[in-house]
């Protein structure tokens, strides 16, 4: 995608990774003010993942960012 969301992708995945759910959230709804719906979906869709990456976590950020 490009460096920002990479940079975003990169973080929410540091995040994610520590099992800091509710930072996770907070970061998404500081980012984009996705709603909790949404932001329900990304993680889920993250947390699906079969190998987490940088490259993958940020096509769902933007997939999402998108759409809004």
């Amino acid at each position: 995608m490009g460096s920002i969301w990479d940079n975003h992708a990169s973080y929410l995945a540091k995040l994610l990774d520590t099992n800091d759910e509710l930072q996770a959230h907070l970061f998404l709804e500081q980012l984009m003010l996705f709603p909790v719906d949404i932001q329900d979906k990304i993680i889920n869709e993250i947390s699906n993942l079969p190998k987490c990456n940088v490259e993958d976590i940020s096509q769902i950020i933007g997939f999402y960012a998108s759409r809004a």
